[in-house]
């Protein structure tokens, strides 16, 4: 497994970006303010996520996505961690990211991986997509926002 940044002449995988939001004209613009990275494996892409600066000292992850057929096999923590190295590198103190109130796996996932819980965005996904969004049963509305310090994590 490899991740790498996406080359500005290489096509963004819009179908694993989709997965994790829906809407192509928000993921566009976080494309637009952010860098892009995949992992791939011999059989292609396999994951992506983006990264985009919210502050100096402050990187967002934006868009966890694993390819279909992959999923729950621990390679989401993998796109997780590979975001952190990245930021950590680049110097920034703070990672933040941000899930749907129904997303109950990706909550999991990231308060595993460090991430404490910092506010709720009430009714952003109300707000922001036209279509309702469904997960586990549970209408996504809020927005919950988590951040790490990653210069104490030990990776």
């Amino acid at each position: 497994m490899q991740t790498r940044k996406l080359q500005p002449h290489e096509s963004p995988p819009y179908k694993l970006l989709l997965l994790a939001d829906p809407s192509r004209q928000l993921v566009d613009t976080y494309l637009a303010d952010g860098e892009c990275y995949i992992i791939e494996e011999k059989s292609g892409i396999i994951g992506v996520f983006v990264l985009v600066e919210l502050h100096k000292e402050t990187i967002e992850i934006k868009n966890i996505a694993v390819r279909e057929d992959l999923q729950c096999q621990g390679i989401g923590k993998k796109l997780v961690i590979a975001a952190i190295r990245i930021a950590k590198k680049n110097g920034y103190v703070t990672a933040e990211i941000g899930t749907g109130n129904s997303s109950i796996g990706q909550l999991a996932l990231y308060q595993k991986c460090g991430f404490r819980i910092t506010g709720v965005i009430q009714d952003f996904f109300v707000d922001q997509y036209d279509e309702i969004i469904m997960e586990n049963g549970i209408q996504c509305m809020d927005m919950i926002r988590l951040e790490l310090n990653i210069q104490k994590v030990g990776m």
